[in-house]
């Protein structure tokens, strides 16, 4: 029987894509409207006129390109269709010779008891991906207590784009964060810092007063924290000490005082990431009163 693959004509077509249930099918219709998808994003495998695969991508408003891709999912037995689905898309939307976008997935903990995620992980795998990371999403709750600021500490906003820079530069060394360290075997601590400053955190909406560098009494920086909100809501998007002060238990202080700066604004959660593999950082959120919800795999092309 043949099988036809194709993105969505119109917006008027989402429900074709949205067949297939999983936790981001909420968020695609206000995605379309923010510009983050684009129904040419959005792509269907068809047999006698049934959808049996899907695979979208999604980005930043504004951005000529995707920048991952996180739905993928097919009919039982239709592997090969849900294969020569994203080549097919991976052939019109990303421009001869340039890498893929990673591909990211929302699993629970105990996703390899599920053999959907394993299958998923295979389609890509046979079109050239990797298994990246497999991170911990994490959530603080309203009510959940909140470590006080016991004066070891000072915190202050960035003197500017520079001390932001450097901290971060300082921050990269030696890092456990498995995308920093597959960024560092093509790029240099600095270019590291610039690429996640200007491409990532500057570009919420959130207040960057809101940014904290935390130190010690006498000026010296220890550490900093990025609370700040994205589309989907409010979240630590990042978080440091310098290698000079790790051990010292400093994450603690700065990581509650990124909550309480969040918690301030009446918001219905906080969420943040970790790489699973991080386990000081685990351990952290773990104290700081935040539960690991649920999983994340991201996969790489090689």
């Amino acid at each position: 029987m043949h099988v036809t693959f194709r993105p969505l004509a119109g917006a008027e077509e989402l429900p074709l894509f949205l067949q297939f249930p999983y936790e981001l099918n909420d968020e695609v219709g206000d995605d379309l409207v923010r510009g983050n998808r684009r129904p040419g994003w959005l792509w269907i495998a068809e047999r006698d006129g049934a959808v049996v695969a899907r695979a979208g991508w999604w980005s930043r408003p504004g951005a000529a390109e995707p920048y991952l891709m996180d739905f993928l999912d097919f009919a039982p037995g239709q592997d090969d269709a849900a294969e020569a689905l994203v080549r097919a898309a991976l052939d019109v939307l990303v421009p001869q010779g340039k890498t893929p976008p990673e591909y990211l997935r929302f699993v629970p903990p105990d996703w390899r008891d599920d053999d959907a995620v394993p299958h998923r992980m295979a389609v890509l795998e046979r079109l050239g991906a990797r298994l990246l990371v497999e991170r911990r999403r994490l959530e603080w709750r309203p009510g959940t207590a909140i470590a006080p600021d016991d004066g070891r500490l000072v915190f202050r906003s960035f003197a500017g784009t520079d001390e932001a820079l450097d901290l971060m530069t300082r921050t990269v060394a030696g890092t456990l964060d498995a995308h920093h360290r597959a960024d560092l075997a093509r790029m240099s601590e600095r270019a590291v810092a610039e690429e996640h400053l200007h491409g990532e955190l500057e570009r919420y909406s959130s207040p960057q007063e809101w940014w904290r560098v935390a130190t010690l009494p006498g000026g010296e920086p220890v550490g900093f924290v990025f609370p700040a909100r994205n589309d989907y809501g409010p979240i630590l998007a990042y978080i440091g000490v310098l290698p000079e002060h790790r051990g010292h238990g400093w994450i603690d202080p700065i990581l509650a005082e990124g909550t309480r700066i969040l918690a301030a604004h009446d918001i219905p959660r906080i969420r943040a990431s970790t790489d699973v593999g991080n386990v000081p950082m685990a351990r952290a959120f773990a104290r700081g009163g935040y539960v690991n919800y649920q999983n994340q795999i991201d996969m790489t092309w090689e």
